[in-house]
């Protein structure tokens, strides 16, 4: 199945407003003249957030803060009040709205109400989801919402494999969640969401590759695709690094020691143009810093104008430039130098 929809892709094209189009310019442009003097420009404001409805979550994945029960910040349900405050502020200016950070989105019982508010704003939105929740119920809900991509996460194509990585998971469940929400779709006549499952490629579940895009195409969801995994400990070699090459995000070494593949550059896309919100109103520079030990401001205390251009995100940006390697959360990254991705 192709990365490229043309559905989706003109689904996004269609929120783009004079007003956003020219916002996005401002921030690309910026990005650029700041990798250019090695001194961050910022004269937008974000393209596309991250919104973490909760941080709970019904599995126990092994390289999850979530699943583990690891966090140290506090657990909690993001408030629908608070949520409708921040969009009125930035949904002018805003594009793309991920529901996504940690945690379940629908363990949050107000999850779709919000999803159904940001879509009233002519905002593209999208959430990421184990599908355990993705009742028939839920399903349509999902479909009324106006939700613009669902990302399915299944890594298995059979129990025994699937529960190697989604532990404490139940594949049927998710197997009927997918076609929940491809039913709704026909009987509501939407083309919304597109609908796409991510395969997190892991040692475990390699041999499964071509067994998941079957899987897809009896279902009848939109797309395959293949994520590679975050691993903590892999200098050592780990369990779940994969064996194929193209999967994997380390290199193993002659000395057997393994290392990440990517070159750290001194200059990250995501840090101007989508920060990451959590439940609780905190912003965070991106997905990496999963317990949110970077507090850049508090949306509670600060509107996203003044914090975008406050002295800690000044000077968060200013520390990637000088040196992204020195920085805990980058240390494992494979996607902050890619603009648009």
């Amino acid at each position: 199945m192709p990365d490229f929809n043309w559905n989706d892709s003109l689904n996004l094209l269609s929120k783009f407003t004079l007003r956003r189009g020219w916002n996005a310019g401002k921030v690309l442009s910026s990005y650029f003249v700041s990798k250019w003097s090695r001194k961050p420009v910022q004269w937008g404001l974000p393209i596309s957030v991250s919104f973490e409805p909760t941080t709970s979550c019904n599995l126990r994945c092994p390289e999850c803060p979530s699943g583990l029960r690891a966090f140290t910040r506090p657990t909690g349900m993001l408030n629908q009040d608070f949520f409708r405050k921040t969009i009125d502020e930035i949904s002018k200016d805003l594009l793309y709205l991920i529901f996504y950070f940690q945690g379940e989105p629908y363990l949050n019982t107000g999850f779709l109400d919000m999803v159904k508010y940001a879509s009233s704003k002519g905002l593209y939105t999208a959430t990421s989801t184990n599908a355990h929740y993705l009742t028939d119920e839920n399903a349509r809900k999902t479909v009324e919402s106006g939700l613009d991509r669902l990302i399915i996460s299944i890594d298995g194509t059979t129990q025994d494999v699937y529960t190697q990585y989604r532990v404490g998971g139940n594949l049927e469940k998710v197997i009927q969640g997918a076609k929940n929400i491809v039913k709704w779709k026909k009987e509501l006549n939407s083309k919304k969401p597109f609908v796409f499952f991510q395969f997190l490629v892991v040692k475990p579940n390699e041999h499964q590759i071509e067994d998941i895009k079957l899987l897809a195409k009896e279902i009848g969801v939109d797309q395959v695709r293949f994520k590679t995994a975050q691993v903590y400990d892999y200098e050592e070699g780990n369990r779940l690094i994969p064996t194929i090459d193209k999967f994997s995000r380390y290199r193993r070494l002659e000395d057997g020691t393994y290392k990440i593949k990517n070159k750290m550059g001194n200059h990250c896309w995501r840090l101007w143009h989508a920060p990451v919100i959590t439940w609780d109103g905190l912003v965070v520079p991106c997905c990496f810093d999963k317990d949110a030990q970077h507090k850049l401001g508090d949306l509670k205390q600060q509107s996203m104008k003044e914090l975008w251009q406050n002295e800690k995100y000044v000077g968060f940006r200013t520390q990637i430039m000088k040196g992204r390697a020195n920085i805990d959360i980058c240390a494992n990254c494979s996607e902050g130098t890619k603009v648009w991705g």
